[in-house]
């Protein structure tokens, strides 16, 4: 199988194991999958799917030497993702927390699939795959960096930022590192723009509560079921766009404007996932964080994580 990926090129995938998963439909499914959770026609910053993703996280691993084992790992991370993505954490909580839905259940949705078929015919245990304790490339708790959150990050950069970021970006001891400190905090800086304009700004959080209020509400009307969730997004939109209740096509409608700037601002404060990395960095003296070698990214993280955890207003639907 060839692949052509718009952050690293050109590959060919010659694992047989491999090239049957991506061909499955739980793992073709994630192109109808929104990264970013909200439906594009509601939100104004570009996004991709959750299958590109997947396979550029699948992509990277491979470029940076780990086994087959994890960059099964990698190609499978988010196969268990519903409909709108994190927006599901929004719909059973009302507040997205720490949005971990996903990763609670995506043993049991994975094992409703193909995949454990797949892998055991190729000596591969889904259990095995789906502990990613063992995978020390591809998850990484934060601040450090891991193929997932490496990947969906340089997605989001400019072309010019995410080409210098990879070039820049080796394994060492077992971590993914920079091997220049000034490209680490470069990755960094822009990580730390896209959580406070994109992932956790206003625009994203008043968009996660809104659309996930427009869900519970056809939820509620029964104009959806809950397992519709495990199709894709396309699939569900259909189903709402029928639902035809003069509160719910009030939200869509807002939903639609994408004027958050323009409402007027309520006293609640939200925030949604804060994510941000303090990436290692390899040094003369080994690795290091990159706020133990830089005070003014120290400085710029301290007073960006204390303004993210403040929130942002719930605006006011007109």
């Amino acid at each position: 199988m060839f692949v052509q990926d718009r952050i690293y090129g050109d590959f060919e995938i010659e694992s047989p194991v491999l090239v049957e998963l991506i061909n499955s439909p739980a793992v073709q499914r994630l192109k109808g999958i929104n990264q970013l959770g909200v439906p594009q026609e509601f939100y104004p910053f570009k996004s991709f799917s959750r299958f590109e993703h997947s396979l550029g996280v699948m992509l990277i691993l491979k470029k940076l030497g780990a086994t087959e084992e994890e960059q099964i790992a990698g190609l499978l991370h988010d196969a268990s993702h519903t409909a709108f993505s994190h927006v599901i954490d929004w719909v059973v909580k009302e507040i997205g927390g720490d949005e971990s839905y996903q990763d609670d259940n995506h043993l049991t949705i994975l094992r409703k699939t193909e995949l454990p078929g797949i892998l055991e015919k190729y000596g591969y245990k889904l259990e095995n795959i789906t502990d990613y304790h063992r995978f020390g490339l591809l998850e990484r708790s934060i601040p450090d960096l891991c193929a997932d959150r490496v990947d969906y990050s340089l997605r989001e950069f400019s072309p010019e930022v995410a080409k210098t970021c990879l070039e820049k970006i080796i394994v060492k001891d077992g971590f993914i590192v920079f091997s220049d400190v000034p490209i680490g905090k470069l990755f960094a800086i822009n990580f730390l723009e896209r959580q406070k304009l994109n992932w956790g700004g206003l625009i994203a959080v008043n968009s996660y509560y809104y659309f996930a209020k427009a869900l519970r509400r056809a939820l509620d009307l029964g104009c959806i079921k809950f397992e519709d969730f495990s199709k894709d997004d396309q699939y569900v939109l259909d189903l709402l766009k029928d639902c035809q209740d003069p509160e719910f096509l009030k939200l869509f409608s807002a939903l639609k404007s994408m004027a958050w700037d323009k409402f007027p601002k309520s006293d609640r404060r939200m925030e949604k996932k804060i994510r941000y990395v303090d990436p290692l960095c390899n040094t003369e003296d080994g690795l290091k964080h990159l706020s133990e070698l830089d005070q003014d990214f120290k400085q710029t993280l301290e007073q960006d994580l204390a303004e993210q955890k403040k929130g942002v207003p719930l605006v006011i639907l007109e």
